[in-house]
């Protein structure tokens, strides 16, 4: 583009964005408080926010209280669940630990019809999960049944695949996975239960098989709990012929056992 052109094309954006600022004046995404930028959060909802860094397990991504609560491992520290059984996924990461400040952005994506989250929490998780990215060929969101997806109107885990995959410049494929059964609501279950309650809850579609053999796969979920369902998942992408299966999640729920809560 000309000079000229690209400096008026710059100055109609910045026009355009002030209007949009007078009309409508910036709000924090989760309470609503005036802050400087549309979709960015106040000071105080961003401090709320906990970024899951380290110390935290080198497979599943749950975080640590401290190094102490890891087992060295293949890759780093481990958690006890990891080094017990290791996955069918290869590696886990998610952008925040799932506190308060996290609860009120996924919530209201979650349940509330606010679809407009979707992006700034995919910029988050692509940060997180940059690794994961930088590997990953397909991306593939973790399926909701359809009656569910019914009465809900949308698919969370989509909406962030696709956010995702536009910052991160790769292919997503929504219905390669299909969760081929209704399962109970998993609050409150034990890891156990949930893993029970998900087995063989997921499969691959006829149409997704075709672009799926070989391929490294990252799978993506808005909240990522004991890893049941991210484990039901990988072991349906992999018996259908995946090379490898990574999740990325945008809030990880610490493990109360290890007092990280």
């Amino acid at each position: 583009m000309p000079a000229g052109l690209h400096r008026l094309a710059h100055g109609a954006r910045r026009a355009s964005a002030a209007l949009l600022d007078a009309l409508l004046p910036p709000r924090c995404l989760s309470c609503e408080a005036e802050v400087a930028e549309h979709g960015t959060l106040c000071a105080a909802c961003f401090t709320a926010l906990t970024p899951v860094t380290a110390p935290f397990c080198a497979r599943c991504g749950v975080p640590f209280a401290h190094e102490g609560q890891g087992e060295a491992g293949e890759g780093g520290l481990l958690c006890g669940a990891c080094r017990n059984r290791t996955p069918a996924f290869r590696t886990a990461r998610a952008a925040f630990r799932y506190g308060e400040g996290a609860r009120r952005l996924i919530l209201p994506f979650k349940h509330g019809d606010r679809t407009d989250l979707a992006r700034p929490l995919a910029r988050h998780m692509a940060r997180a999960g940059a690794a994961l990215l930088a590997r990953a060929e397909i991306i593939v969101p973790v399926p909701v049944h359809w009656r569910r997806l019914v009465a809900r109107r949308y698919d969370q885990a989509a909406l962030l695949a696709q956010a995702v995959g536009r910052i991160a410049a790769i292919p997503v494929v929504p219905d390669m996975l299909r969760r081929i059964r209704a399962t109970e609501a998993l609050g409150g279950k034990s890891a156990a239960e949930r893993a029970a309650t998900v087995e063989g809850a997921f499969a691959v579609s006829r149409s997704g098989a075709r672009r799926l053999a070989g391929r490294q796969v990252l799978l993506v979920d808005d909240v990522m709990t004991s890893g049941a369902t991210a484990e039901a998942c990988a072991v349906a992408l992999l018996g259908a012929g995946a090379a490898g299966v990574d999740v990325l999640a945008a809030a990880r729920v610490p493990d109360p056992r290890l007092g990280t809560a």
